[in-house]
């Protein structure tokens, strides 16, 4: 696995496992147990985890999930920290870090921004750098519901433009942030938003993401 999943991977169980199975989570009404099953699917269920992006599967997905959670707590904070099982693709390191390093390092500020005291982690530049390479990526396909045009302004000055149209809301921060923001935890995200009002509103209670 590569340093940065492994590490988000690590981390991540970690929280989950101090955490305990109850605690609640930012992924819109789900525990850390219901977290931890999610995971632990998507990674080793790929007859079932297709059901994130497929409508049409997301019924088979629901069960499965429901299946797994289940489960003793503890087992499945080890199916995620042993990670992926034998010939799966995220063994492969290229991989790992291209599906795994922004799934579990926003599923990890999941359970710590749940939390009523919570601080922003101290990231590393190597770090940022691939957050925002992955988010460059991706960020059409996490705007594609806004309401209005997106655009993800890093510190930098670096954009990424999420979703054409008018009117024009630039948010701005540091890619972690921009990270979460674009993944549908705006309210949880530390940034700012430039735009007009009533425009801004909406992107804060748009359905950004990758789910359907």
């Amino acid at each position: 696995m590569s340093t940065h999943a492994k590490r988000e991977r690590l981390l991540l169980a970690e929280l989950l496992e101090t955490a305990g199975p109850e605690a609640p989570t930012l992924c819109g009404g789900w525990t850390t147990r219901d977290l931890a099953a999610h995971v632990v699917v998507r990674e080793r269920r790929a007859d079932a985890a297709g059901g994130i992006m497929i409508g049409a599967l997301r019924t088979r997905m629901e069960r499965v999930q429901a299946e797994f959670a289940a489960k003793p707590y503890e087992e499945l904070i080890q199916l995620i920290r042993s990670g992926p099982p034998r010939m799966s693709p995220y063994g492969i390191k290229q991989i790992d870090e291209a599906a795994n390093t922004v799934e579990f390092f926003v599923h990890a500020e999941d359970v710590r921004r749940a939390l009523p005291d919570w601080t922003p982690r101290d990231l590393d530049q190597v770090f940022e750098n691939a957050l925002w390479s992955r988010l460059e990526k991706v960020a059409r396909l996490l705007g594609r519901k806004s309401p209005v045009g997106l655009v993800l302004r890093r510190r930098n000055g670096q954009t990424a433009v999420a979703r054409r149209g008018t009117p024009v809301v630039t948010v701005s921060g540091e890619p972690g942030e921009l990270t979460l923001f674009a993944f549908g935890r705006q309210e949880a995200a530390r940034v700012e938003l430039e735009g007009d009002k009533d425009a801004v509103a909406r992107v804060y209670e748009a359905r950004l993401g990758i789910s359907m």
